[in-house]
């Protein structure tokens, strides 16, 4: 392949998943979202578990439902660190662009909007307090031989993920995971949501096998078209006691290329470890 082609292929590749990125994360927000009591709310990109594919989401048990909601500084301690990951780097202190307000997130149908909030990388309801982190996987390294294409999609091919932990008084937990579990079985065939006036449309939602571990889990791999290119975004939310842990993922070289992608299992594995 010559070199003025393999730019042009590596520009065309760049600007799709750059596209599809952007309104995964809802674009850029100046406004941090808020908490219930104010306290500042995280957010970030967009989200389902790649542990198998099969519907699935664990039911927890009803004597959870009066767990006690963790303060912002439990959150903080809660929250993962460089530390508690075997691979890839945590940001503690997220990018501007990676804050999107809970009420920038507006969806076509009211029944939708848990999906929303989950992929624009916010959360539902109405949480005590939140605290957020950004996770960037490692790229993986081209193949022996590999063609210049082929090693621009391998720099390319890293995840990303807005881990936003959200503590819930009075039940809030269960009802948003309620809420999340219905969206995924009412908006199987997609929905539209707008983040800031950006416009975005998922085309189907699939259900996958949630992580184990917590008392409730929920799976999902949406697949959003941004004119006429498709590609996954993914997300898992799982719930210990009164605390929900969102995870939505992208990956550039899947936005660029609409192939699938592996979700992190091990980012929800080591959050649920410190939600004990």
């Amino acid at each position: 392949m010559r070199s003025t082609a393999v730019r042009r292929t590596a520009l065309a590749a760049s600007a799709a998943a750059l596209a599809l990125l952007a309104a995964a994360c809802g674009g850029s927000s100046d406004d941090a979202g808020t908490s219930g009591d104010g306290k500042t709310a995280g957010a970030g990109a967009s989200a389902s578990a790649s542990a198998a594919a099969s519907a699935s989401a664990s039911t927890a048990p009803a004597a959870t439902a009066a767990a006690k909601a963790l303060t912002a500084a439990e959150l903080q301690k809660a929250a993962l660190t460089q530390a508690d990951v075997k691979s890839g780097t945590i940001m503690e202190k997220l990018p501007a662009q990676d804050q999107v307000a809970q009420d920038k997130v507006k969806a076509a149908k009211a029944e939708c909007a848990p999906l929303a909030q989950l992929q624009a990388g916010t959360f539902v309801g109405k949480p005590a307090a939140t605290v957020a982190r950004k996770w960037i996987g490692d790229p993986k390294k081209p193949a022996a031989g590999a063609s210049e294409e082929e090693k621009f999609l391998s720099g390319l091919d890293k995840s990303m993920v807005v881990l936003t932990l959200a503590s819930y008084a009075d039940g809030g937990a269960e009802k948003a995971m309620k809420e999340l579990t219905t969206a995924a079985t009412q908006c199987a065939g997609g929905f539209e949501f707008s983040v800031g006036g950006a416009a975005t449309k998922d085309v189907k939602v699939v259900e996958t096998d949630a992580p184990q571990g917590a008392d409730e889990a929920l799976a999902v791999t949406m697949t959003m078209d941004a004119e006429g290119t498709r590609a996954p975004v993914k997300g898992v939310v799982v719930r210990k006691g009164a605390t929900l842990a969102y995870l939505p993922a992208v990956n550039m070289a899947a936005a660029a290329t609409g192939d699938d992608f592996d979700f992190p299992v091990e980012l929800v594995q080591a959050q649920l470890a410190k939600l004990g």
